[in-house]
């Protein structure tokens, strides 16, 4: 199951509560283990940033846990962020775990335009995570 701390509807990609309600809402997701402690440490500051941004949807995904949907795609450090708009990914790698820096990064990243090169197993992690969201 995946944890999705925040999100406006449940049911759709649309971001209400953006200025331009076609536009696709921003997924922060969080590749992550239960056995690390760096993990275990930045679930809360992941949870405070979800809270403080609350017309983004924040997941949070254990890569043991949810093997089949990370697939093929390969977490060397922790944590590992994907920041997409809705298909659209914008950030694949590693941070630092402090609030300031996924916060300046969440900010920095452009909504429009075309996102980085995604790996085909990172483009299915995205898509699996989106079909999650949608009714069956």
């Amino acid at each position: 199951m995946i944890a999705v701390l925040r999100q406006n509807d449940p049911m759709s990609d649309q971001a209400a509560t953006h200025p331009d309600a076609a536009a696709p809402i921003r997924r922060v997701i969080c590749l992550c283990a239960a056995w690390c402690d760096t993990c275990c440490d930045y679930r809360a500051v992941f949870d405070q940033l979800g809270a403080v941004h609350p017309g983004l949807q924040f997941v949070w995904i254990d890569i043991e846990d949810q093997a089949d949907l990370v697939g093929d795609v390969e977490v060397e450090t922790f944590p590992t962020l994907l920041i997409a708009d809705g298909p659209v990914p914008r950030f694949f790698g590693p941070l630092t775990p402090q609030p300031q820096t996924l916060a300046r990064l969440i900010e920095s990243l452009p909504r429009q335009g075309p996102g980085i090169n995604a790996a085909p197993e990172l483009q299915a992690l995205l898509d699996g995570v989106q079909a999650a969201k949608r009714p069956a």
